[in-house]
């Protein structure tokens, strides 16, 4: 378990990046933190591996002050993964992966095996490991730099908008690959990102956060999807503009979901789509938003819809 304490940084400049933050992070779970830039969501992240120290507050992981922790320990103890990689250029891909292992004393046969295992894991081919980070896609460097964080098989997990800089389709894929990895090896992950529909889709708890690090509201999707706050989590979410107000709409070819503002939003999908559209109750049947959760008419979650 992750937990800030009256948690404030300021900068010497003066500048509050966090004004007061209170939070529990489960253990074993996905706790997205979300909102615009300048909302403190990385400069928070960043705590948990002293990366950043609070300016007062405090930051424990299982109870114990990660500010008791010598911070190099702290940080080998930990996987990171950050937008672009952050891969050696000059080191192949295994070496890249077994960079933390060789740091804590393992041997150069048992970090190389140990890498190749977490290749197989992240679904990336053995082929690759004596390539360099230039060789590969921005995808495939995705791969190696999850894999280099879970290379000690640390219990947190964080993730600093590491699929930021991919492509739809290779982020999509990333995305389900990192639920699946999840689901197989039960870390802590704290994410980052400002993508409400990723934050949806990736989440056990999502963390919406104001400038200064306010949180906005915090829930499950379902809960948010359900009950927004305030004006400015409806409108972060895209309620206020009617993105999440799904509804049926019969077209030549068949059945659509359409958004507020008749813009086609997917396809029903499953035993659903086998209803006859002009019998459908839109008020009853889920649809699929963009981020790939499934949804009833009112926004909320339907049962079994959606990757988690």
């Amino acid at each position: 378990m992750i937990e800030f304490r009256s948690v404030r940084k300021t900068y010497p400049d003066g500048t509050n990046a966090v004004e007061r933050f209170d939070l529990v992070i489960p253990s074993r779970t996905t706790t997205v933190f979300v909102g615009s830039s300048g909302c403190g969501k990385t400069t928070l992240l960043r705590m948990i591996n002293r990366m950043v120290d609070p300016s007062s507050g405090s930051v424990s992981i299982d109870g114990d002050d990660v500010a008791g922790v010598d911070p190099v320990k702290l940080r080998r103890s930990i996987g990171y993964v950050m937008q672009n990689a952050g891969l050696l250029p000059h080191r192949k891909v295994a070496d890249n992966i077994a960079t933390v292992p060789l740091l804590t004393g393992v041997s150069k046969q048992d970090a190389r095996k140990r890498a190749l295992e977490l290749m197989d894991t992240v679904g990336l081919d053995r082929a690759f490991a004596d390539r360099y980070p230039s060789q590969l896609s921005g995808g495939q460097q995705q791969r190696v730099g999850v894999a280099r964080g879970l290379a000690v098989d640390p219990n947190i997990l964080l993730m600093d908008e590491p699929f930021g800089a991919v492509d739809p389709l290779v982020r999509s894929d990333l995305q389900d690959e990192l639920i699946r990895l999840q689901r197989e090896l039960g870390k802590t992950v704290v994410f980052v990102t400002h993508d409400i529909d990723e934050a949806f889709k990736l989440g056990d708890q999502v963390v919406i956060l104001k400038k200064g690090g306010e949180i906005a509201q915090m829930g499950t999707p379902a809960e948010i999807l359900s009950e927004p706050a305030d004006d400015f989590v409806a409108n972060f979410i895209g309620a206020g503009r009617g993105r999440r107000a799904l509804r049926i709409e019969q077209t030549p070819t068949g059945p659509i979901v359409v958004d507020g503002d008749g813009r086609a939003a997917g396809v029903l999908t499953g035993p659903t789509a086998v209803v006859d559209a002009a019998a459908a109750v839109p008020s009853t049947l889920p649809a699929t938003d963009e981020a790939g959760a499934s949804h009833d008419a009112a926004g909320a979650p339907a049962q079994g819809g959606g990757p988690r």
